[in-house]
């Protein structure tokens, strides 16, 4: 008896030693290539000093970490060249790490200090970005947070990222985005150590770039008259309301954004999106139509101009520039001179997608160009405009970038390809040598909806978060070297505002981030959402947007012999319960409980449901008309 309680004793010894040394899980994101927690924390002290390098790219990195421990903490922060026993040191390494590379680091947190070590300063601030993650919340407030504990868990962290190419793209044509927000998109973005932006700068609905040899561009093509509503479906303007809904970079304005990324290791990639969505350059210059009348062009509001119904696009108004004339490629000369000396960035992208050429097929200039060139088809037309496009990019000493359909008159011998309807089209230009950035529609596209469109903006397609969060950027087949790496888009059509453009790119630009930086085969969702939950509260602290979609449920529907409706309800997140009526009232968790599918009363109109965490809700309320459930069933 004395024996076994002994041990009894010795057990529960042992398991009270096991509670007290259980470390919480780290919510990292994106996931680092190696954690190793230790014992104890870090404390931040009431004055901080700083050791790090005094050059001009290691004092951007102490500068944003001065910057943002001053503002959330109110501790006071010095930086100095030698402070060896200083708490927090930022070391760029001698003799070059090859195991973290360009852009890793080492991070070592003890409970006397906090040391990063990288071979360059972009990991040293991706470094500085791990920290951040591991401090309290309240670290991404906008300022000082009372009554915290300054803490972060000790650990040591090897990290380097799986692509350089780590991007996202931000269209600011369709809804113009003043300099102050496409800056607040930046920070936002390089917590999670995304380094490329892409801006789409031109489009139908607006030019946004100041081009000084061609004024008119943003004079007439950078306004258009406002509307709200779905996009793609107004009323066209009359010709007494106001075009005055929009705006235009300076060239000073975009040499102050591009060096505010630049300090924050962000390169931004301009695009000019031609021949196609190119009407707002055609209203300022119609002589680069081919079409008749383009005179009488006005730049898009959001009215419809394209039928999009057949297999190919068709346009109702030509928002094309004009292959077959000269006077294309020396407005194009201009344009690409300039952007090529405002945008340091190795890359311009210059579109090529949804090109409609139903206006082509009958242009005299066009058949005359064919016959010249020997052209047989219009995407052979097409083809000849992007090669051209091509050598005047070169000649600017920049690398020519274009959407995956300048492949299919065949692609110029160095240009790259982002490939976003689907990976096909980044598969067929790596197999032929070109270097390829995938963005496919299936797992990266920002603007689709994010729950069931009862709940979001409506747009045509859907992309939920675990669907992001799978996406595989390397395709199977093809050399992995050629593929840069990746990026999430951004179309503005249905986003007219900063706070509803953070709402569409977070929490998936997460999912995005993780796709890559963290190594191949290191996913886990369950895991990877318990981490997102945790940077929820982060995002309120910074004031930035969220969506909470990802707690509502998907709705799938079959009739009943009887013509009811049996619903079955699916949740993204594993451990939450569902809760409903049918009774036009608001459930909570003393509703009946969803377990397996229901059926409707047959005279019930309306479905409502609700998701909780134990006694806690989690999710929206959403309310699902019936009638659209069955309107979604294939007859």
């Amino acid at each position: 008896m004395k024996k076994l309680s002994l041990l009894l004793c010795g057990c529960m010894a042992h398991l009270l030693s096991v509670a007290q040394t259980t470390k919480p899980a780290l919510a990292l994101i994106p996931q680092p290539v190696k954690v190793t927690q230790t014992t104890g924390e870090f404390v931040l002290p009431k004055t901080v000093v700083v050791e790090a390098s005094s050059s001009a790219d290691v004092a951007n990195v102490t500068a944003y970490l001065k910057r943002k421990l001053s503002t959330a903490t109110g501790v006071f922060v010095t930086v100095k060249s030698t402070a060896p026993t200083a708490p927090i040191r930022l070391v760029l390494n001698k003799t070059a790490d090859t195991l973290i590379k360009t852009e890793g680091y080492k991070l070592s947190v003890t409970p006397k200090k906090v040391v990063i070590r990288a071979n360059d300063a972009a990991g040293l601030f991706y470094g500085v970005q791990t920290f951040f993650q591991l401090l309290p919340k309240e670290v991404e407030g906008l300022e000082v947070a009372k009554g915290v504990k300054w803490a972060a868990p000790a650990v040591e962290i090897t990290d380097y990222p799986r692509f350089g190419w780590r991007g996202l793209m931000f269209d600011v044509s369709r809804h113009f985005f003043t300099k102050a927000e496409v800056k607040q998109y930046i920070d936002a973005m390089v917590k999670y150590k995304f380094n490329l932006l892409h801006l789409h700068l031109t489009d139908d609905e607006g030019w946004r770039v100041e081009i000084k040899s061609l004024p008119r561009l943003t004079e007439v093509g950078s306004h258009n008259v406002k509307k709200v509503g779905q996009f793609g479906t107004f009323t066209p303007p009359t010709a007494d309301e106001p075009r005055t809904y929009g705006g235009f970079y300076t060239q000073e304005d975009i040499k102050e954004l591009v060096q505010y990324a630049k300090d924050r290791f962000v390169n931004i990639l301009p695009e000019i999106d031609v021949p196609g969505h190119s009407l707002a350059a055609v209203v300022a210059y119609p002589e680069l139509s081919c079409t008749p009348g383009a005179d009488k062009y006005v730049v898009n509001s959001g009215e419809p101009f394209m039928d999009w119904s057949g297999p190919h696009n068709r346009a109702i108004v030509d928002n094309t520039l004009c292959p077959a004339n000269e006077a294309v490629y020396t407005f194009m000369d201009k344009v690409i001179t300039e952007v090529a000396q405002l945008f340091p960035f190795g890359y311009i992208h210059l579109g090529g997608d949804e090109c409609a050429k139903n206006f082509w097929e009958q242009s005299d200039a066009i058949k005359g160009l064919m016959a010249k060139e020997n052209l047989k088809t219009m995407s052979e037309v097409q083809a000849y405009f992007e090669k051209r496009l091509e050598k005047i990019v070169e000649s600017k000493g920049k690398k020519f970038m274009g959407w995956d359909e300048i492949i299919e008159g065949g692609l110029g011998p160095n240009a790259a390809v982002m490939s976003w309807r689907g990976i096909q089209g980044g598969i067929t230009a790596a197999k032929a040598g070109h270097e390829v950035v995938m963005s496919p529609t299936t797992f990266a596209y920002l603007d689709y909806m994010q729950s069931d469109r009862v709940n979001e903006t409506k747009i045509y397609a859907s992309l939920r978060l675990n669907k992001t969060y799978s996406w595989e950027p390397v395709p199977d087949s093809v050399d992995a070297h050629l593929i840069k790496g990746g990026q999430a888009n951004l179309w503005t059509e249905q986003v007219y505002n900063i706070r509803q453009a953070e709402y569409m790119t977070w929490p998936r630009g997460m999912a995005i981030a993780e796709d890559v930086w963290s190594p191949k085969g290191t996913k886990n969702w369950d895991g990877f959402f318990s981490r997102v939950e945790k940077h929820f509260p982060r995002f309120d602290e910074a004031e930035t947007k969220i969506a909470p979609s990802v707690y509502d449920p998907g709705f799938d529907a079959t009739l009943n012999a009887d013509s009811t409706l049996k619903i079955t309800l699916t949740n993204e997140v594993n451990g939450l319960d569902t809760y409903y009526s049918f009774d036009n009232s608001f459930p909570d968790r003393f509703y009946p409980k969803y377990t397996a599918p229901i059926d409707a009363p047959k005279d019930a109109t309306t479905l409502r449901v609700i998701t909780y965490r134990g006694k806690k809700s989690i999710g929206r309320m959403v309310t699902m008309p019936l009638a659209e459930l069955k309107s979604r069933i294939k007859k």
